[in-house]
């Protein structure tokens, strides 16, 4: 059985073609930049050349089709026709309360999809796109969606209920959800392999960092807390999105600057965070080129997002009393040596200290521990496509 996962992400999309007996990878690869200046395809077919194309991206349709486009390309493809792929797996961000689990997509789970997209703007809709246009390709082929909220849905009520009316909550749901479940379930369960220990009996947090950023607090294999809330837009400084900031913010921005709510929600979205602090860009990167060229605003909104994570550690090592395991995964979790230092420095009263050598690595599983840290500091590079693979093959198999 090969299985197609797309995994939309606010400005990427990342897909592997998985033949799962064996689990082999037979292609993967990433679109990233969506909509950004330096935007690009990158198509590594397992056994042939990689190959990346350099054009600007203006939306998930285009990668989407550019994706297909190349999986039978008959010198850089690995199939013949689409008829080869048995099911698509997609990574859909919020499921509100309704799906704790994987389901196979059908009208009224499209629908529900639809009415989250209020509570994901810059996520939903893109993995809607990225599901109608394989649809339109592959109308017979099953397709499933894996929740990115599931993993979330073991927090006690004390830990996902806000301090409002009871009414909000037992009318319009309104609670925190949680996100980047899928990798944040895959990398602690990782974890519990790489140190040898039974996954029931770990206390872990794993700080997923890209774009979109949150961190985790897994007890005995069980989501306990997170960062993001009712939206993605809660917790850490992301790549356009603000963060953790005073609610009386909103009213006071419309209030002064006479603007609308649907004003201030693109500027909380999609004008704040990396881009909206440095105003240079929304991707680290950028912001550590310039910060090492002495950019201030640049390394002032770098300090701003390690200073958030190192306040979630705390928070969750209280919550937890006390971890064995911090997890660092995603594009800056997995890439960045600079933030990981920066965010484990000064950190040894928890019994974090790391290895400046041994943190020297991109894209690795790497414990990157010092011989005398009391908490293990591992890169997790987090494979949230065959987690929804695995999952989808389990729900095309009961059909």
């Amino acid at each position: 059985m090969k299985i197609l996962v797309i995994n939309c992400g606010s400005s990427s999309l990342k897909y592997q073609l998985i033949d799962m007996d064996g689990e082999i990878v037979l292609a993967k690869g990433l679109v990233e930049r969506i909509g950004i200046k330096g935007s690009k395809l990158t198509h590594k077919p397992t056994g042939k050349e990689k190959v990346e194309i350099d054009m600007f991206i203006p939306d998930h349709k285009t990668g989407i089709k550019m994706v297909l486009d190349e999986l039978v390309d008959k010198k850089h493809g690995v199939i013949d026709s689409m008829s080869e792929i048995s099911a698509v797996g997609h990574r859909v961000l919020h499921g509100g309360d309704k799906y704790t689990e994987s389901v196979l997509i059908t009208p009224d789970v499209m629908n529900a999809v639809k009415v989250c997209a209020a509570l994901a703007p810059l996520h939903n809709p893109a993995s809607i796109t990225g599901i109608n246009a394989c649809k339109a390709l592959m109308p017979d082929t099953p397709m499933t969606i894996v929740f990115d909220t599931a993993f979330h849905q073991t927090m006690p009520d004390y830990a996902y209920m806000y301090a409002l009316p009871y009414e909000l909550y037992e009318k319009y749901a309104i609670r925190r959800y949680g996100f980047h479940g899928t990798s944040h379930r895959y990398v602690s369960h990782e974890a519990a392999k790489m140190l040898n220990r039974p996954y029931d009996k770990l206390k872990t947090i794993t700080c997923h960092l890209g774009n979109g950023s949150s961190v985790a607090a897994v007890l005995n294999g069980k989501c306990v807390d997170t960062s993001m809330g009712l939206t993605p837009l809660e917790g850490l400084v992301m790549g356009t999105r603000c963060g953790d900031v005073d609610p009386a913010i909103i009213p006071y921005l419309v209030i002064n600057l006479g603007i609308s709510i649907e004003e201030v929600n693109k500027i909380i979205y999609k004008k704040s965070g990396f881009i909206g602090l440095s105003g240079i860009s929304s991707d680290s990167r950028d912001l550590e080129a310039a910060a090492e060229k002495g950019n201030k605003r640049a390394l002032l909104t770098l300090n701003v997002f390690y200073y958030g994570v190192k306040k979630y550690i705390g928070a969750y090592a209280a919550a937890m009393n006390g971890f064995d395991c911090l997890v660092f995964t995603a594009g800056i979790g997995e890439n960045s040596p600079r933030a990981r230092e920066h965010i484990c420095e000064n950190m040894d009263y928890l019994g974090i200290k790391i290895d400046k050598e041994k943190n020297r690595i991109r894209g690795k599983a790497v414990d990157i521990s010092s011989a005398d840290s009391k908490v293990k500091v591992l890169v997790i590079p987090t494979n949230e496509e065959l987690l929804i693979a695995r999952d989808t093959k389990e729900i095309v198999e009961r059909l």
